[in-house]
């Protein structure tokens, strides 16, 4: 499979690309599959792009984020204080996440999975709106055994 642009669905999230894609393998009926190598990383460097993005957090993109920093509902509705179902809500897209909890769990997700955010909190209040976000996020592919991915500029 020749370098190419992935719509990588696999990890909960319908806008995440991986540009120059170049990892397909065949299985033994010489069919093409796609092989990610350094998923931990891949998935840091969606964490970073979803962190760093403009508008609010969608559902899935909360609960892509909560999951990777290893945490349950309960976790994280304590750590914010709030109730359970809230975070239940938030992630089925059933009521909208208030802007200032959205900073909060960014800063959050950031501090625990050790991701680049603004070096400014009004920076990042700033790229936080009430919308929900529709961004895609892009990842790069790039050829370095330490850090095969890392977010699109």
């Amino acid at each position: 499979m020749p370098n190419k642009n992935y719509h990588y669905t696999e990890c909960g999230l319908d806008n995440v690309i991986i540009q120059n894609a170049g990892f397909g393998a065949e299985d033994d009926n010489g069919e093409q599959i796609v092989k990610i190598p350094a998923l931990g990383r891949l998935h840091k460097a969606i964490a970073e792009g979803l962190v760093n993005q403009p508008g609010t957090l969608s559902g899935a993109e909360i609960r892509f984020l909560r999951t990777e920093m290893g945490m349950t509902q309960t976790e994280l509705a304590r750590l914010i204080h709030r109730d359970m179902q809230s975070i239940g809500r938030w992630e089925r897209a059933e009521s909208p996440l208030e802007p200032a909890l959205d900073i909060v769990i960014r800063q959050i997700a950031a501090e625990k999975l050790q991701v680049k955010v603004p070096e400014s909190i009004i920076e990042l209040c700033m790229q936080v709106t009430p919308q929900a976000s529709a961004n895609q996020i892009t990842i790069d592919h790039v050829d370095d055994p330490l850090c095969p991915y890392r977010p699109a500029a």
